[in-house]
C-alpha cells in the first residue's frame, strides 16, 4: 500500500516513497520520455502545493491524476509509448509485444505494466488510480485476454 503521510512528514520522504511508483505508472501510460516528463511535472506540482497535499488521504493518487491531465495534453502523434525493438537485440522478447501493448487502452496498459512489469499488487494499483480493487482485476483480466489473443498465446 502507499504510505500514509501525516502533517509533520516532509516532502522528501513522500518523494522517496512514491517517485518510482508514479514514474512507472506514467511511463506505462505515456511512454518513457513523456512519462518521465509528466512525473517530474506532477512532483513539482506536489512540491509547490505540499501544504495542501500532505493532508490528503492519497496525495500520490492526486498527483497521478495531475500527471494524467498533463500527459493527455501532449499531441497524440508525439506520444511514443514503446520504441520499436530490433529483432536482433540482446535478450529474448516477443517481437509482437510492443504493438500488442500499444493496442490496449491506457488504463489497461497501466494496470498490466504495473502488475506484471513492476510487481505491484492489485491493491497498490487500485489505491494509486483511486478505483476499487475489483476494477483493477477487471482491467487486468481484459488486458491479458487481449494480449493473449493478439500474441496468439494458447492458454
Amino acid at each position: 500500500m502507499l504510505p500514509d503521510f501525516g502533517k509533520d512528514d516532509s516532502f522528501a520522504e513522500f518523494f522517496s516513497e512514491v517517485e518510482h511508483k508514479l514514474r512507472g505508472a506514467f511511463t506505462a501510460a505515456f511512454g518513457v520520455d513523456i512519462g518521465r516528463e509528466v512525473c517530474s511535472e506532477a512532483l513539482a506540482y506536489g512540491w509547490e502545493h505540499w501544504d495542501r497535499l500532505k493532508g490528503m488521504e492519497n496525495p500520490a493518487g492526486y498527483l497521478y491524476r495531475v500527471g494524467v491531465g498533463l500527459g493527455r495534453k501532449v499531441k497524440p502523434s508525439l506520444r511514443v509509448v514503446y520504441e520499436p525493438m530490433a529483432v536482433d537485440s540482446p535478450g529474448w522478447f516477443e517481437p509482437g509485444l510492443v504493438s500488442a501493448l500499444e493496442s490496449l487502452s491506457e488504463k489497461q496498459r497501466v494496470v498490466v505494466s504495473l502488475v506484471h512489469g513492476y510487481g505491484w499488487s492489485f491493491g497498490e494499483v487500485a489505491e494509486l488510480l483511486e478505483v476499487g480493487k475489483s476494477t483493477i482485476q477487471s482491467y487486468e483480466q481484459r488486458a491479458m485476454k487481449r494480449l493473449r489473443r493478439k500474441l496468439r498465446v494458447v492458454q
